[in-house]
């Protein structure tokens, strides 16, 4: 199998030919599987498709609100988010998102807080929803691929404005 090069301005998927599902993914610097559960035919062997877009809107969140408390000099020790997705009867996707807060906040902190979760990026992108473009490449020829042209860090920091 033929390793897929990295890419800093993009994620990488590619099938690993191990499994029905499993694949690699290449993001950020790291490599992890992602895969889907025995009972789907998979492996088991990393998280799936939706454990991974819930993963990152907790981890958008937590970011998000870990930036926003050391700016203004709040005694956030940690945040703890917890993302649940489910599918409603009408067929919209519902994410429900548990956020904890530990340290020594007051009430108004800790609700300035979640008013903040609500404006994290990911949040954000999730609300409004996305257009996809897709394009046939040959590979590795990946230059038809659409550049973000918005840095993460400076949606975290746009959504921590006051």
């Amino acid at each position: 199998m033929t390793r897929p090069e990295s890419d800093p301005d993009a994620v990488t998927v590619a099938e690993t030919g191990i499994g029905k599902f499993q694949v690699e993914v290449l993001a950020g610097g790291a490599t992890f599987m992602a895969d889907e559960p025995v009972e789907a035919g998979g492996l088991d062997s990393g998280p799936n498709p939706y454990d991974l877009l819930a993963s990152a809107l907790g981890a958008c969140t937590a970011m998000t609100l870990r930036l926003y408390a050391d700016r203004k000099g709040w005694p956030l020790t940690r945040t703890i988010v917890r993302v649940l997705h489910t599918r409603t009867a009408d067929g919209r996707d519902r994410f429900a998102r548990e956020i904890t807060l530990e340290g020594a906040l007051d009430d108004d902190q800790r609700r300035r807080l979640l008013e903040i979760a609500e404006r994290c990026p990911v949040h954000r992108t999730l609300e409004k929803g996305s257009e996809i473009i897709t394009v046939q490449a040959s590979p590795p020829d990946l230059g038809a691929r659409e550049r973000s042209g918005v840095c993460h860090l400076a949606a975290m920091t746009e959504a921590c404005e006051d």
